[in-house]
């Protein structure tokens, strides 16, 4: 997480990226990529995310690992 000026697709002031990989492979990544703005991604799935402060982040992104490992049991 970096602090960054605001603009169009990081108005909140901050650009992320937190990964969690499995054997190689992305399996949830939360970030604010050039252009593409807030957005998840589980699985193959890439969707918005609406941006709450970095606590809301860091948890969204521990409860969909946490997920993740249950449903991979």
């Amino acid at each position: 997480m970096w602090r960054v000026d605001p603009s169009s697709d990081k108005f909140h002031g901050y650009k992320y990226s937190l990964v969690y990989i499995v054997g190689g492979e992305r399996v949830i990544g939360y970030d604010n990529g050039e252009g593409r703005g807030d957005h998840r991604h589980y699985s193959n799935r890439m969707e918005p995310y609406k941006f709450r402060g970095l606590k809301k982040l860091t948890e969204d992104f521990y409860r969909d690992v946490e997920r993740y490992r249950e449903e991979s049991l």
